[in-house]
């Protein structure tokens, strides 16, 4: 899904979860004191999304349910803000901000699908937030271009990579004791054969959007 900048006006955080919980039919994230709507996502990402959604349930289930995945509607607090990653999984108690129960605090793993419009934000400026939350321990980019999979992993006060490329790979979510096939999380995803150097190009001129 895409975050399309609203008119500017400065909110406080209770203003903004008020507003939030009473809107019905669009999401917003927000980050200090500006609120962006989300708007529609692409086929693949949504193809993508169900798939993650749908294997890390069969994987949590066999493994009674330790850990827990929250697809797109769960809000997640960050440093001055809120945001709704693609999926976020938590392993144990879920902790959340209040007794409204719709924000969760302490992510273990959070993955966002990659779209040429957020992928230079989801890189840079939401990974900089997201490394600031004490739980997180893996942080996975999806692309929806390629088969491709990257995986960022908490080492004390660094952050190791590891790039999973094509369909024979297996993706592992050690914090989460998972592994996810390439060939599920692509299941019905046909490749986008458009030039690599259009997506990059893309994805630099763009500002927030899926």
């Amino acid at each position: 899904m895409s975050t399309e900048p609203q008119e500017k006006n400065i909110m406080t955080p209770g203003e903004y979860l008020a507003l939030e919980r009473a809107s019905l039919d669009i999401r917003h994230e927000f980050y200090a004191g500006e609120i962006f709507a989300m708007v529609g996502a692409s086929r693949h990402h949504n193809r993508i999304n169900m798939n993650l959604a749908r294997e890390l349930g069969i994987k949590f289930k066999a493994d009674n349910f330790r850990c827990e995945a929250f697809s797109n509607d769960m809000r997640v607090k960050i440093e001055n803000g809120y945001v709704y990653p693609d999926i976020v999984i938590t392993c144990g108690d879920a902790e959340f901000e209040d007794n409204e129960f719709d924000t969760l605090t302490n992510p273990v793993v959070i993955m966002e699908i990659l779209s040429d419009s957020t992928e230079l934000f989801d890189r840079t400026k939401k990974f900089f937030h997201y490394r600031k939350i004490p739980t997180l321990q893996e942080y996975i980019l999806v692309s929806q271009h390629e088969y491709w999979v990257e995986k960022y992993t908490r080492q004390s006060d660094i952050w190791g990579y590891n790039s999973y490329e094509g369909l024979d790979q297996t993706l592992t979510i050690v914090s989460a004791n998972c592994e996810l096939p390439l060939s599920e999380i692509y299941l019905n995803v046909e490749r986008d054969c458009s030039p690599p150097e259009s997506k990059i190009q893309k994805g630099l001129l763009s500002n927030r959007g899926r």
